[in-house]
């Protein structure tokens, strides 16, 4: 969060942005930086119920909670925004979830409390989407501004979380650890504020399924790199679950197809005269 203050802000104050729609702080309503503020405390909730959640369960189950973030968010949008979503949408979630689930399926440990903390934090990874949804298409407000307005406050949020809960006493010093960690540091932070800004970009043009749809796809991807880099062998289960998440993103992206042609189908048979 730090990091995306810093690059956000340099990013704003340069000529190639200043001139923007939608960079200019001081022309938000006290409404929306309300509504910004809410976003940072969902993001924060979500990281802290997740890491919470981790403490009982394994990563490949948490994970495997994780991968039914589009069917939460497809809800969520049509509970909190009342969007109209064809059956055929929620249909293509099946698939995409269970093919996900179905590629980092392994051994795992189930804890109710720790399901519990997971489920909360994968729903509150949905209400997050929908919020940055909505700021960043109702709202008008850029990607690179809503993320430099929205770590302000996640920042100081999570640093007295960590002051006050971590055990700071059974931590080294800074100082002990080699430079060379510092420098893949910043580059984890670097690279996840590209990540921020980029996950901003594609729901301002698409939405927040379909980010999480990708997240879902983003496995097959590490599947079939790891097999190619490091020559992982790929099991039946995570092959069936590749193909089953490729068939769901087919279906998610051709929905309006379908749907037509289900509808003139429909519509040709009712018309049809009865013979006799």
């Amino acid at each position: 969060m730090l990091t995306a203050i810093v690059v956000d802000y340099g990013l704003l104050k340069s000529r190639m942005l200043k001139a923007k729609a939608g960079d200019d702080q001081d022309s938000l309503t006290v409404s929306a930086r309300f509504k910004v503020f809410m976003l940072s405390l969902t993001f924060c909730a979500s990281i802290a119920f997740g890491n919470v959640g981790l403490n009982y369960v394994q990563l490949s189950f948490a994970h495997m909670i994780y991968s039914t973030t589009p069917i939460f968010t497809l809800a969520i949008s049509a509970l909190i925004l009342g969007e109209q979503h064809h059956v055929i949408k929620y249909t293509a979630m099946m698939p995409i979830c269970l093919g996900a689930s179905f590629t980092i399926m392994g051994e795992v440990q189930y804890d109710q409390t720790g399901c519990l903390f997971v489920f909360v934090a994968t729903m509150l990874r949905g209400v997050k989407s929908i919020q940055q949804s909505y700021l960043l298409q109702e709202e008008k407000i850029s990607s690179v501004l809503l993320l430099y307005m929205m770590a302000i406050p996640s920042f100081c949020i999570l640093a007295v979380a960590a002051l006050v809960l971590e055990n700071w006493a059974g931590l080294e010093s800074p100082l002990h650890y080699d430079r060379h960690l510092w420098v893949l540091v910043l580059l984890s932070c670097l690279g996840s504020v590209m990540y921020n800004l980029s996950s901003s970009c594609i729901i301002t043009l698409t939405s927040a399924v379909t980010l999480h749809i990708l997240g879902n796809l983003t496995v097959v991807g590490n599947l079939l790199l790891s097999q190619l880099l490091f020559g992982s062998q790929l099991s039946v289960l995570s092959c069936a679950g590749m193909a089953l998440s490729l068939l769901g993103m087919l279906i998610y992206q051709n929905s309006e197809l379908i749907a037509d042609y289900v509808d003139s189908r429909r519509a040709r048979r009712v018309g049809r005269p009865e013979d006799g």
